[in-house]
């Protein structure tokens, strides 16, 4: 009786599906290598640079690179104290900014990314609509800033026609260079970068879900508190996420719009870099980042966006 020789577990041929994973794994580090590295080259060496700048010590004359944490300690001089130091009353300064803009552009947001997804049928006119809102990028922040002065000013549009209608004898002084037009400028820049995050959450959200809450009875409002802000919670979440941020580093459009007379941190920051205090502008942006992070962290913490993305 001839046996059937069972190959030994030596002799057994390596299966092509046993080897696919780490040449997989090969290629998928191979893809990820290019943006890695821009990653690295623009944004870790850059914040390493930053942070060992923060810890060098300067005079009217010169930068010495020697470590010292002084400038860390000049950025909370007097915090400690029962008044609020000038670093906490520009962080309340540029927080306020933060809240008052979030509060305005995410219902704003959340309403018009809401009609393009649930109310406009046709993709044309939804790229269209979408196009229009990205229309004013194709210009300068600053110019776009400008553009309301004319409209704000103590002589322009809105104070003549409420003149002209009787509503005021006097020009309204609040409406240029006040924390009025730094917020108005902050969501007439930042409502876009609400929208679009919020729309690819409600875009992706199967319509059978709607229409099943809808058999069982519910009313509008019940599917859009409990089907459809559940589901958009990404959305809202990144939106929000990148409001804060752009807020938060702002000091062009308080600059601009606040007359160079509203203190935030951002603007502290350009102020000490013009006058080439550079270790002390690195130690506050060092601060401002652990701030900034944070804050972002706080709004991760209401939602995993790993797990729901």
């Amino acid at each position: 009786m001839n046996d059937l020789a069972l190959p030994r577990p030596a002799e057994t041929v390596a299966s092509p599906v046993a080897a696919a994973p780490p040449r997989r794994r090969s290629l998928a580090y191979l893809q990820a290598a290019p943006l890695a590295l821009v990653f690295l080259v623009f944004l870790v060496v850059p914040l390493v640079l930053t942070g060992i700048v923060s810890l060098w010590e300067y005079n009217e004359y010169e930068i010495i690179p020697a470590a010292t944490l002084q400038n860390y300690a000049d950025v909370f001089d007097g915090c400690l104290s029962a008044d609020l130091c000038t670093t906490l009353r520009t962080y309340l300064s540029t927080v306020k900014f933060v809240a008052l803009t979030l509060a305005i552009t995410l219902p704003l947001g959340f309403s018009i990314a809401y009609f393009l997804a649930f109310h406009i049928r046709s993709d044309t006119v939804r790229m269209g609509l979408f196009l229009l809102c990205t229309i004013p990028f194709w210009t300068s922040n600053v110019i776009r800033m400008i553009s309301w002065i004319p409209l704000l000013g103590r002589n322009g549009l809105v104070n003549d026609t409420l003149r002209a209608l009787g509503l005021i004898r006097e020009p309204i002084e609040g409406l240029l260079y006040s924390d009025f037009s730094v917020v108005l400028a902050f969501v007439h820049l930042d409502t876009v970068f609400m929208i679009v995050p919020i729309f690819n959450s409600l875009a992706r959200i199967d319509r059978r879900l709607i229409e099943a809450a809808r058999d069982c009875g519910a009313s509008s409002a019940q599917i859009l508190w409990n089907v459809v802000l559940p589901l958009a919670k990404p959305g809202i979440a990144i939106g929000s996420i990148f409001v804060v941020t752009l807020v938060m580093g702002d000091f062009v459009t308080v600059g601009v719009m606040g007359g160079q007379q509203i203190a935030s941190v951002g603007k502290v920051i350009q102020v000490q870099m013009a006058y080439l205090q550079f270790p002390a502008a690195a130690a506050n942006a060092m601060v401002l980042l652990a701030a900034v992070l944070m804050m972002i962290l706080g709004l991760t913490r209401m939602i995993d966006l790993r797990r729901e993305l």
